[in-house]
């Protein structure tokens, strides 16, 4: 017999293999000081393009005013105990009903986590005889919800419609030949990783000729797209025709939480029925407090939107003027594309952060395919113009050094603390 832990810790993955290096500094860094624009690391004064801080809530000061209060008032354990049970409140109820208004649906239920709560949402509304057809970049809390799923589920390729009908027929196929279950199609409001949005306005045309419903999980485009800030299918014309539209507190709110919107009876059955809900503590007070006030200050200073495009239409524009391939973004999230291996995307990282102050994220093989490095950078708000040209004549050098070969080196460089 193997012993379970003997055989983890013989592979600790793909990326965990390389932990003795990269451990504090590429992988489980440490940023330190008020969430913003400017932090420090490892001592270092950075402009910070890695958090999803979009709208500067993180350190509004009359975000942090009610966030205080409400802790000074409720303590972190009020209300003790699940939603269902004993944790309910008349502000919990508050902010859904203030949530469902915003995004345009009759009701809404809170989520403590957006992970937790995708992977939930996905359990609660599909059956073993249900197919789920999906995108195939959709985010991780969906793609490991359909891990749980017992019944079938066919991907389409990434923003692919006419992929989308194809798969959407060969779950009907299934459905006639099993006599029971239906389809749901999920994909995203925004793509993280590339900044495309999804293809909403196309799948809710599908509906034309095939019978499914939609989910969206729309985590990047919640407060930063459409004219009042409701998201991608408020942008693209097609709010009202999204079943069930998902959201986390994690990005715009710069929170903690989740919600998941639509018509009140699928979201009464959700609320009676969502495992991860039912069975844990309800978001607690302060945050649920905190939530309100993000919400009026997204719902009522457009300007924090329009501060926030102006600054990615200038950080997207100067990219693309210095020659660089940002992809198909269609958002805010700016993604960098270059070729280079692993030791060459390691070297111009540290780089960047030990001798221009730039801290982004990267992304690299196995996550996408050998060969190519990612750059994602996430302008907010709160970044200014000299920090975009801080950070383009950054990569514009650094991009230099790539190309003549200057990071070829060995193995990655050995951060770790």
């Amino acid at each position: 017999m193997a012993d379970i832990f003997e055989r983890l810790i013989k592979n600790y993955g793909p990326i965990g293999q390389h932990r003795d290096r990269a451990h504090g500094y590429f992988t489980f860094p440490k940023l330190e000081g008020e969430i913003g624009s400017h932090m420090k690391f490892r001592g270092k004064n950075m402009i910070v393009w890695s958090l999803n801080n979009y709208l500067g809530l993180a350190n509004h000061p009359e975000v942090r005013k009610v966030d205080a209060l409400g802790a000074q008032q409720y303590g972190l354990a009020a209300p003790m105990g699940a939603r269902m049970m004993s944790g309910n409140s008349n502000i919990h109820e508050q902010l859904e009903k203030e949530l469902a208004e915003f995004v345009d649906k009759e009701d809404a239920v809170l989520l403590n986590y957006g992970y937790q709560g995708m992977v939930s949402i996905i359990d609660v509304l599909c059956g073993r005889h249900d197919v789920v057809v999906y995108d195939a970049e959709s985010h991780a809390c969906i793609i490991d919800g359909l891990r749980l799923h017992p019944g079938h589920r066919f991907v389409f390729k990434h923003n692919d419609v006419e992929d989308c009908e194809k798969q959407l027929q060969r779950a009907q196929a299934l459905i006639d030949k099993q006599k029971a279950g239906g389809i749901l199609v999920i994909t995203e409001g925004v793509f993280g990783m590339a900044g495309d949005q999804g293809k909403l306005k196309e799948i809710v045309d599908l509906k034309t000729r095939h019978q499914f419903r939609f989910l969206v999980d729309d985590a990047h485009g919640f407060g930063t797209l459409g004219s009042t800030g409701a998201g991608a299918g408020e942008e693209q014309g097609v709010q009202g025709q999204i079943d069930l539209y998902f959201s986390t507190f994690a990005k715009s709110m710069a929170s903690i939480g989740a919600f998941v919107a639509g018509d009140k009876t699928i979201v009464d059955y959700i609320r009676y029925n969502i495992r991860s809900q039912i069975f844990a503590k309800s978001l607690p007070m302060p945050f649920v407090i905190g939530n309100l006030k993000r919400l009026e200050l997204l719902r009522n200073h457009k300007e924090l939107k329009d501060k926030l495009w102006d600054n990615a239409r200038k950080l997207q524009n100067g990219l693309k003027e210095k020659g660089f391939d940002i992809g198909k973004t269609d958002s805010v999230v700016t993604p960098l594309y270059m070729k280079g291996d692993v030791p060459e995307a390691t070297a111009m990282v540290t780089d960047l952060r030990e001798n221009y102050g730039i801290f982004c994220s990267i992304v690299v093989y196995p996550v996408i395919p050998k060969g190519i490095i990612i750059y994602r950078l996430i302008p907010t708000a709160v970044h200014t113009d000299e920090d975009i040209q801080k950070t383009l004549r950054a990569f514009e050098e650094t991009k230099k050094k790539l190309d003549a070969g200057d990071y070829k080196v060995a193995a990655i460089p050995h951060m770790a603390e």
